[in-house]
């Protein structure tokens, strides 16, 4: 009991050691939480150059109409022209538009085509949504287990709100990471902000995407697919470590979860004579 107590100890110490860096929704925040993936970075600066371009439409509009308003109003021109068209200026107000969509577009696609396209990954998470709370499998590890929201009763003063959950998602730093979703009853939703991921889970089907976290910390994430009554109790919480610290967490939590699956197995067995 010894032997096992000890590596057990030190994986979670070094899993606590991460620095507690979390990226959560704020009151009265204004725009996205600071992103923790290449995803997420290129998505905020996609935000920046549309919301650029909105603010310079909006100005150059508003200006024109008060111009119109100024320049032709029934006191500065009682005669009004009786011509009805001008092929130069159709033909502009026609193209600057769609330049306009284009240099939105362009970027648009690009980076849709870096969100779908699942990289070359060293590690496979695979996310099943169920009403209502989300289990997890590493197949490369060889580790699975239940997340559950842990109930404000219960909550400890490191804990959030709503957002924690009693088993964490322990990923890597830096490794690109595969990720699969499906659900085993309704539609669900994985969804984490800050790495700029939010797909579907259906029953049946089998949805990927892809994550490369930035640097360790505390990640939430809630389903964003309206799943029945309780659809605002299946948070998703993630602690990113270096890759050290995961590969110590896994070893553990390897026995760990098997452990408990066992005694889960025995106590539903029925008893025999």
């Amino acid at each position: 009991m010894r032997g096992t107590s000890l590596p057990l100890l030190a994986a979670l110490l070094m899993v606590a050691a991460v620095p507690a860096l979390a990226s959560e929704p704020l009151p009265w925040a204004i725009g996205f939480q600071q992103g923790a993936s290449p995803t997420m970075e290129r998505i905020t600066t996609l935000s920046t150059i549309v919301n650029g371009v909105i603010v310079v439409v909006v100005i150059l509009v508003t200006a024109l109409v008060a111009y119109v308003a100024w320049r032709f109003n029934a006191t500065r021109n009682p005669v009004p022209a009786t011509w009805s068209h001008n092929t130069i200026l159709e033909i502009a107000w026609t193209a600057i538009p769609a330049i306009i969509l284009a240099v939105i577009a362009v970027p648009s696609f690009r980076l849709l085509y870096f969100m779908d396209r699942v990289q070359d990954a060293d590690m496979t998470l695979k996310i099943i949504g169920h009403q209502w709370y989300w289990s997890y499998e590493y197949p490369d590890q060889n580790v699975k287990f239940d997340a559950m929201m842990v109930a404000d009763a219960d909550l400890k003063p490191e804990q959030r709100r709503l957002l924690s959950t009693d088993n964490e998602v322990v990923l890597p730093v830096g490794v690109p990471i595969r990720l699969q979703m499906t659900a085993d009853d309704v539609l669900h939703s994985w969804a984490v902000p800050a790495f700029g991921v939010k797909t579907d889970a259906v029953p049946g089907r089998l949805n990927e995407s892809w994550v490369k976290i930035n640097q360790p910390g505390i990640y939430y994430g809630q389903c964003s697919e309206l799943c029945g009554v309780n659809h605002a109790y299946m948070p998703i919480t993630i602690r990113a470590v270096p890759k050290e610290q995961f590969q110590a967490w896994a070893d553990d939590a390897r026995s760990r979860f098997a452990r408990i699956t066992d005694d889960t197995n025995l106590a539903a067995a029925p008893a025999t004579r």
